[in-house]
């Protein structure tokens, strides 16, 4: 593995040296070697594109922590949904658990059926969650994944009863970096046929933005692409501006290097 440069006053990369580290390190881990390890195994084992979708987000909403524990708990919902989970979805097979049922650290039953009622009114009324994206106008905005879960938590608070649900997805979207959000559709729009899948035409590649959780953060903080302290939407957003001027096509390529860059097998806090 390519190592960071000690970052002292004195000694700092140069721009020209951070790019071609990420460039190395991206090449590096974006490879098929990175699935069997990573929850973006799950939704690549299905080819219907409801069911890519419904196990991407499940799989992506529960994506902090251990990875192993991420891989143990998705595998322990795709048991639960069966061989077609969106018609496990339109059946509304969900209302059949204990709402109390953990599924993943402080994530329930409870919260799953939350998030599968709307899910359901999407899947009902725009046959799949790329096509509600494309009828909202999500890529055409400058921030995809911020409105599609604003049009998404309206919907999900319709289908149950007005109420929210944080622990299904974000509320607070001013200051929320979507992490799990911007990571599923990583997975569902970049198209280079190596990790992600490339299924949806609704957002371009060039719209996505890092999926920015701790590791990704402080990696970045050390090789000097942001200061800011806080894992916010201010910070993802000046982060992915940084990437994007290197990779206005693709700015997304680079979560591959900053998770990879130190993280052994690690986690996705």
């Amino acid at each position: 593995m390519n190592e960071m440069k000690n970052e002292s006053a004195d000694d700092p990369m140069s721009e020209s040296e951070i790019r071609e580290l990420l460039d190395a390190e991206a090449e590096r881990i974006n490879s098929s070697a990175f699935i069997a390890d990573d929850p973006v195994q799950f939704p690549r084992r299905f080819e219907r594109l409801a069911d890519i979708e419904t196990v991407a987000f499940l799989s992506a909403i529960i994506a902090w922590g251990n990875r192993r524990m991420i891989c143990r708990d998705a595998e322990r919902i795709l048991d639960i949904m069966g061989d077609h989970p969106a018609d496990y979805v339109l059946d509304r097979a969900y209302e059949d658990l204990d709402p109390a049922m953990n599924l993943h650290r402080t994530f329930f039953a409870a919260n799953f059926q939350h998030f599968l009622r709307g899910l359901r009114e999407i899947f009902r009324r725009y046959g799949s969650v790329d096509a509600f994206s494309a009828a909202i106008g999500a890529g055409a905005d400058d921030a995809p994944a911020w409105k599609l879960v604003g049009e998404i938590n309206r919907v999900m608070a319709a289908a149950n009863e007005g109420r929210i649900d944080s622990r299904a997805l974000p509320q607070n979207l001013r200051t929320t970096a979507l992490k799990r959000v911007n990571m599923a559709l990583r997975w569902l729009v970049r198209d280079d046929g190596i990790v992600d899948m490339g299924v949806w035409t609704s957002i371009p590649k060039s719209k996505l933005y890092i999926p920015l959780d701790v590791h990704v953060g402080n990696t970045a903080r050390r090789l000097g692409l942001i200061d800011r302290k806080a894992n916010d939407r201010r910070t993802v957003e000046l982060l992915t501006s940084r990437l994007r001027s290197w990779r206005p096509d693709d700015p997304a390529i680079y979560d591959y290097a900053l998770f990879g860059i130190g993280v052994g097998g690690g986690n996705r806090d």
